[in-house]
């Protein structure tokens, strides 16, 4: 992969993980100052616990992706960035452009999706 190539998916997973970093910092403070919230009515409460309940998912999926994003900025200093991790051909630009954090190139990542029904499946 050419340089200019590098740089750009570098510059873009770290505008990525600055805005996960960001929105994560941000529903600390939320949940921090909703907790001097009291409210009389069971129902309000169940829904703001609901309401917390799915953000806390969100970032829990959030937190996975950063892992991911710092992997791959790991493999971008490497040189084993663009290379796909079963075949070791270079994955698409398409595909990183896609999903920049991807190890497998699409025909991997397809059999591996076949692999995984069949299993469930089973």
């Amino acid at each position: 992969m050419r340089e200019r190539e590098l740089k750009h998916f570098q510059s873009l997973l770290n505008e990525k993980l600055e805005e996960l970093l960001a929105e994560a910092d941000r529903t600390v403070d939320g949940m921090t100052d909703a907790k001097a919230e009291n409210f009389p009515d069971p129902t309000d409460r169940a829904s703001l616990e609901s309401n917390r309940n799915f953000t806390l998912r969100i970032r829990d999926r959030e937190r996975k992706l950063i892992a991911k994003i710092k992997e791959a900025l790991a493999r971008i200093d490497d040189g084993s960035y663009g290379k796909c991790e079963e075949c070791g051909e270079n994955i698409g630009r398409e595909r990183l452009e896609a999903r920049p954090v991807t190890t497998l190139c699409i025909d991997c990542k397809s059999m591996q999706e076949v692999q995984e029904r069949r299993l469930r499946g089973s």
